[in-house]
């Protein structure tokens, strides 16, 4: 199935733009954006393994987050020294082609969703080369409906943020006061078409289901709250990753985002993750905040970091049967 690209309807902003004629609220024109494809090791243990997973950043991003930790590539107008390096359906093929062979044989799909309409044909792309990935949509949790099922037969793995329950902090941060309940729809939809179960293979890589995220804001413990609240009623058997990594990415952002998070505010989230029942997945230490800074003027945008991942299992044994 293939989408109509010629009024985006991509995402819950339904903006219409006729991208071949004007830019819409996310910026993106008709072809998809890749600002670098390369090899990540920062996912979650089951989606990178010990060789990594072949990341595709594109650029720009249907949200626009004031704090955003890639606000490089996402903002609608791209900085200067911030390039796309791979345009177009058949670059982006011929890039993970390249590369893909070097990692654990899964394709991430970073900030996917204002490309919706290309990725059918970038996995089928792949499939004409003889290539067969575990494909992860990496998304910020704010979908449509309409547009995940028709992606259901080219995804293996959903891996949205649950940003927040607060509406007043969605339109304050991230200029979608629906996002609450558009990305609890669209949680929904993932949940019917994965349910809860995380299987992986015997070298104990994930192949099919979903990870939740929820990155924890400096003094909104309470919106962190009613996040866990939310996903422990849809089911507390949900795979999550609470996220430590906050760092302040600007010099201008409001309330207490200037600043990184303390342990007080994370370990009260954490703790009520677990009296909630979601107790499945993975949970960041706090040095966290030093290890995902990229750098997307060079094509290995995180070849600086932390090479390991800072997380441990919510579980002793976090694998779903």
């Amino acid at each position: 199935m293939y989408f109509c690209n010629m009024k985006c309807t991509n995402c819950p902003r339904r903006c219409a733009t006729d991208r071949e004629r004007s830019l819409g609220f996310c910026h993106a024109g008709t072809e998809p954006e890749a600002v670098t494809v390369c090899v990540h090791r920062g996912e979650e243990p089951p989606l990178c393994g010990e060789r990594g997973i072949c990341n595709i950043f594109f650029a720009h991003c249907n949200l626009q987050c004031v704090y955003c930790q890639n606000h490089d590539i996402s903002r609608g107008t791209l900085p200067a020294a911030i390039v796309p390096r791979y345009v177009g359906v058949d670059a982006i093929v011929e890039r993970v082609a390249q590369i893909l062979p070097t990692t654990e044989n899964i394709v991430g799909l970073v900030s996917p969703t204002h490309y919706a309409d290309s990725i059918p044909a970038i996995v089928e792309g792949l499939h004409q080369r003889g290539l067969y990935p575990t494909v992860v949509y990496n998304t910020g949790g704010y979908d449509s409906v309409e547009t995940l099922r028709a992606l259901a037969p080219y995804i293996d793995i959903y891996l949205p943020d649950f940003k927040y329950s607060d509406p007043v902090l969605a339109a304050r941060y991230s200029h979608a006061p629906d996002y609450p309940q558009m990305a609890l729809a669209a949680l929904r939809e993932m949940y019917s078409q994965k349910g809860s179960s995380l299987p992986t293979d015997e070298r104990g890589m994930a192949y099919r289901g979903i990870i939740v995220r929820h990155l924890v804001l400096p003094g909104q413990v309470e919106n962190s709250l009613g996040v866990a609240d939310l996903l422990a009623d849809l089911s507390p058997n949900l795979h999550v990753a609470l996220m430590a990594q906050y760092f302040p990415t600007r010099a201008d952002l409001p309330d207490q985002l200037g600043r990184t998070l303390t342990p007080d505010e994370y370990n009260r989230v954490a703790d009520h993750f677990y009296e909630v029942g979601l107790c499945r997945g993975w949970v960041q230490e706090l040095e966290a905040q030093s290890c995902y800074r990229p750098d997307f003027t060079i094509e290995e945008a995180f070849e600086g970091a932390a090479a390991s991942d800072p997380s441990q299992a919510l579980q002793q044994d976090n694998k779903t049967l």
